[in-house]
């Protein structure tokens, strides 16, 4: 065929295609004035399982339930009064009295863990507090042990930049750089000390290479083989983590970009994912949640192990300052956030309104 017959044959085409719709159109418009525009195809309505709470409740796909969540708590050594985060409303620096009612009004809302972070007085190079046994961070765990058992899941952060002076998550070498090993040597010294104050549950977030193995070889070494592991396996080199360095008073100078993951990448998690599962993480964590919801998808989908998500201070503090200003309905986002996570497949949520929500979900709401 001709080139200007295959032209006139597309004319053709088009012609037949622009009657077949304006035949249906005029189809359309008859039955609009007959007042059946289209019945005879409404057999399927969708809307039939949104008509009333009890419907829409009884067919929900996601639930979330207490003891799916987290509260992350921050104790600070050497204060008399809970000391607020001016950039996280609602959340404080606890004293280790406080820290103890918080603990166990966990335990009374039923949620599932508490994941605690030290704030000491004295910080160095090395982030000594961090691996003396006498630290805030190991009086905590024994305190919150002390007053809750095992009626809750006791977890600690296993970090150094709570403790160092220079802010970051290990041993800084004469150029500046993070010595990964060196690190994982003081990380060891971390997961002992924090099992023999009686954690539950370590979660290793400095992003170190090899980190969970280290860690568990260390906890299986000083006879704490039931010592879980929370590996933050996904951790992004975030915005998001501003008012937590409120919270913890870091002393970060520059940034976490070399061990923190880039937040352009996603296959790069299926990676850090492979590495921990075979290092022995007992869970896996995907951090922030809210940004990285595909990525908590695609790990859920990998594993055959608990995962995690954490619902950071940035994602809090934006909601919060929103709902403040008028602009959104706090409780909703809160509780449609939290579902977000739950349905992009986290297991469990680290949550600062875990208490909240909880009670929230025990009146039905």
């Amino acid at each position: 065929m001709s080139s200007n017959r295959q032209v006139e044959a597309g004319r053709a085409q088009d012609d037949r295609v622009q009657g077949a719709w304006a035949q249906a159109d005029r189809e359309q418009t008859g039955r609009a004035q007959a007042g059946t525009v289209g019945l005879e195809h409404l057999g399927v309505r969708p809307r039939r399982l949104r008509t009333s709470p009890a419907m829409r409740r009884m067919v929900a796909e996601h639930r979330l339930h207490p003891a799916e969540l987290i509260l992350p708590a921050f104790v600070r050594e050497g204060i008399g009064e809970p000391v607020p985060v001016s950039s996280m409303p609602g959340v404080v620096q606890h004293t280790r009295d406080s820290l103890r009612k918080a603990a166990a009004g966990a335990v009374e809302a039923g949620l599932g863990g508490i994941m605690l972070f030290g704030v000491p007085l004295e910080k160095d190079a090395c982030g000594t507090a961090g691996t003396d046994p006498e630290g805030i961070l190991q009086v905590a765990i024994r305190d919150v042990k002390a007053e809750v058992g095992d009626d809750l899941v006791v977890m600690s952060d296993l970090c150094l930049d709570e403790f160092t002076d220079h802010g970051h998550c290990g041993v800084v070498d004469a150029a500046g750089r993070v010595d990964n090993d060196a690190t994982l040597e003081r990380y060891a010294e971390m997961a002992r000390v924090q099992a023999e104050a009686g954690v539950h549950v370590v979660g290793p977030s400095g992003m170190m290479d090899g980190q969970v193995k280290v860690v568990r070889e260390a906890l299986d070494g000083a006879g704490y083989q039931d010592v879980s592991i929370l590996a933050y396996t996904a951790k992004y080199a975030s915005a998001f983590y501003g008012p937590f360095r409120e919270a913890v008073d870091s002393s970060l100078k520059g940034d976490r970009k070399t061990y923190q993951q880039d937040p352009a990448n996603a296959r790069e998690s299926l990676r850090e994912l492979a590495l921990d599962l075979a290092e022995g993480a007992d869970i896996v964590m995907v951090k922030p949640a809210l940004p990285y919801l595909d990525v908590l998808r695609r790990v859920a989908d990998a594993v055959d192990v608990p995962v995690a998500a954490y619902q950071v201070s940035g994602e809090y503090a934006m909601i919060e300052a929103a709902a403040a200003n008028g602009w959104i309905e706090r409780d909703r986002t809160i509780m449609e956030t939290l579902t977000g996570a739950k349905r992009a497949g986290a297991n469990m949520i680290l949550t600062y309104w875990a208490v909240e929500a909880a009670q929230r979900l025990a009146r039905g709401e």
